[in-house]
């Protein structure tokens, strides 16, 4: 079984692997990934729709329903730990609209609709938008 922590090591180690910028949405308290990803130079911030004091990237207050995406704009990957799964459809529309990839980690068994491509890195990612020029 996989631990709590491990679960972002192996996101964080996967999104490294494949992504040079990236968005986090609703990074919460939780900010194992974004730090490993920082660590990993990662160009990185994160958002949520309440303060992170604490946070260890540059963080935007934003809401992920209704977006400034001058945030996301020329980032390679968006990307959410654990979202409620309403959020999906305006992650997916942002990802969209800022033409990056959109990668969720989803909470237990969760999905949305078809659940996007699925990414085995030890832990189940969903890759719900691929931009058109993807690159590895």
């Amino acid at each position: 079984m996989v631990d709590y922590k491990s679960i972002e090591e192996r996101i964080a180690e996967y999104l490294a692997g494949h992504y040079k910028s990236a968005v986090e949405v609703g990074i919460g308290r939780n900010t194992t990934t974004a730090e490993i990803l920082a660590e990993r130079g990662v160009d990185l911030c994160a958002t949520d729709i309440r303060e992170c004091p604490e946070c260890p990237v540059i963080f935007t207050r934003d809401d992920i329903t209704s977006p400034d995406l001058s945030i996301y704009s020329g980032r390679g990957l968006i990307y959410s730990v654990r979202p409620g799964v309403e959020m999906v459809p305006d992650l997916i529309k942002t990802a969209k609209a800022a033409g990056a990839d959109l990668i969720v980690y989803h909470l237990g068994n969760e999905i949305y609709e078809n659940g996007g491509e699925i990414i085995d890195c030890g832990v189940i990612l969903h890759r719900y938008y691929r931009r058109e020029n993807y690159k590895n």
